[in-house]
């Protein structure tokens, strides 16, 4: 008996174990199926959707895509929302109310809600769950639920390099300059000029960069070195597997 309950026991775990990989191979395909991009957008018909940018699957809320533009080479993560005006099936017009530009990052959870004018630069990379809306609940009335009230809109414009961090939230009518670091969890409105980082909730500038004095205040980690020119993406794999175990290698 406790050998035909170890075979038992055996066969259960393989039968698990191929059903798992059967089943990781199959979200694989639906993963890479389900993915829109320019050649295959799917149901989604964008204003436009740049060469080389992918929106990954499952993809979360999406509507207006006809005032939506996507710029080339754009990673857009899983469960990201993109929406252009207040609800579907609205006429927006004739000029884009969402635009991305080149490279542009938008990680897992994201939320883009542009009920008036939101435009990201090039380069610009957004960590998970980061939320970014041109529009805001008002509460002028005191009689009557805040879900209730007309939204009050500004437009938001991101400008090109800038980095924001998870969980942050970029309120209607900011404007933020080039290469901008927003902290994970800043809630950011108002103007921030370029090469600024800025922190909290409401956010405030914590550094920036001055032509003559550099960082202030200074950096407290020293400056990253530069790759060398000529180093290969194959190179530069196998120095990170001597780094990872170097008893192994």
């Amino acid at each position: 008996m406790p050998k035909n309950r170890n075979l038992l026991s055996s066969l259960t775990l393989r039968r698990r174990e191929v059903t798992s990989r059967a089943v990781h191979r199959v979200w694989a395909w639906v993963q890479e199926t389900g993915a829109v991009t320019a050649p295959h957008p799917g149901r989604l018909r964008f204003g436009r959707i740049g060469v080389g940018t992918r929106l990954a699957f499952p993809q979360g809320t999406v509507f207006g895509e006809r005032w939506i533009e996507l710029g080339d080479h754009c990673i857009i993560g899983e469960q990201v929302t993109l929406t252009a005006g207040l609800m579907p099936d609205l006429d927006l017009g004739a000029d884009p109310i969402l635009t991305l530009g080149d490279g542009v990052v938008l990680g897992r959870g994201s939320h883009v809600i542009a009920d008036t004018s939101v435009s990201i630069g090039s380069d610009t990379y957004c960590g998970p769950y980061v939320y970014i809306t041109s529009t805001n609940h008002s509460y002028d009335d005191p009689d009557q639920p805040v879900g209730r009230q007309w939204p009050r809109m500004e437009p938001v414009v991101i400008g090109p390099g800038c980095w924001i961090g998870t969980g942050a939230v970029i309120l209607p009518g900011a404007r933020l300059g080039r290469n901008v670091v927003v902290a994970a969890g800043a809630v950011v409105r108002g103007e921030v000029a370029d090469h600024a980082v800025v922190a909290g909730a409401p956010a405030r500038v914590v550094r920036s960069w001055d032509p003559e004095k550099g960082w202030q205040p200074p950096l407290r980690t020293p400056a990253p070195v530069p790759i060398p020119d000529g180093v290969t993406p194959e190179q530069l794999a196998a120095v990170a597997l001597l780094l990872e175990d170097p008893a192994e290698n």
